[in-house]
């Protein structure tokens, strides 16, 4: 089993024995209103076993927290779809998770992105996309569609000039920097931000290096309220549970709170040209 969905269990597991403790139902107390053997407790609540849609209303009738019972079965819904190992994502190239990510735009109508390393691919230049695409087929040893995927990455970026689509985009200002490609390719990048800043669709924000973040982040996307998806070296986890969208709304809120838009954006950009330009 993905060390990953093994750890998801644990916490629902450690989240569960925490409402039956609350609630001063003992775990052969449980046992014993739920019709099951003692040991079916303690396999739930140390992860050793996913538990079903009945087991979790069970917890909740018996411990009375109904108010919990949805997100408790969202949680359980989404802890073996949540983590997609890339290898197996990817198994039939790169255009297929691009492909996922149109058809997840094309749901939304509002995104909200932050990226603190690199160019979100929705506002790459098509030099920049086959950079970053090239080192991820490079590295994960991914069949080489990469022509295929930059198509499907800068089809995704129609959704900025159409439809009532809106977008706030933020990056941390090392994404300025962070090399991609050659410092043409990342001229001709930058410049793209630029342009950017005057579409009425995005709001584009840019973390500034001293600002600091409101935790350890890392990159992740927020689609409407329902859904967040966040990149990790080995596996793309899916969050669908309330509770942890609105978390991770939060630390959107933050962040942007931080951030510089407009004028200020723009100077941060220029100054970024300057220094690949070897402007003094």
């Amino acid at each position: 089993m993905n060390n990953s969905v093994h750890e998801a269990r644990q916490a629902l597991g450690q989240r569960l024995r925490e409402i039956r403790r609350r609630a001063g139902v003992s775990g052969r107390e449980l046992a014993r209103l739920s019709g099951w053997h003692e040991s079916k407790i303690s396999k739930i609540e140390y992860g050793r076993v996913k538990p079903s849609d009945a087991d979790i209303r069970a917890y909740c009738a018996h411990t009375g927290a109904h108010d919990q019972l949805a997100d408790l079965l969202a949680t359980v819904h989404n802890i073996d779809a949540a983590y997609m190992e890339y290898r197996r994502q990817h198994a039939a190239g790169l255009s297929r998770g691009q492909l996922k990510s149109v058809r997840l735009a094309e749901r939304s109508k509002l995104m909200r992105i932050y990226q603190p390393v690199v160019i979100p691919g929705i506002l790459q230049t098509a030099e920049y996309a086959e950079a970053i695409l090239r080192h991820s087929v490079d590295f994960y040893q991914l069949p080489d569609d990469i022509d295929e995927a930059v198509s499907k990455r800068l089809e995704r970026q129609q959704f900025l000039y159409r439809g009532e689509r809106r977008f706030h985009i933020l990056i941390a200002e090392q994404a300025l920097s962070t090399s991609v490609g050659t410092d043409a390719v990342m001229v001709g990048q930058l410049d793209r931000l630029m342009a950017v800043i005057g579409l009425s669709r995005v709001l584009l924000g840019i973390v500034p290096a001293q600002a600091g973040p409101p935790m350890q982040t890392t990159n992740f996307v927020l689609f409407d309220n329902r859904m967040v998806t966040v990149e990790g070296i080995t596996a793309e986890l899916t969050i669908t549970q309330p509770r942890e969208v609105a978390i991770y709304g939060r630390a959107f809120d933050l962040l942007a709170g931080r951030a510089v838009t407009g004028d200020k954006a723009r100077e941060l950009i220029h100054k970024a040209i300057a220094a690949r330009s070897g402007i003094e």
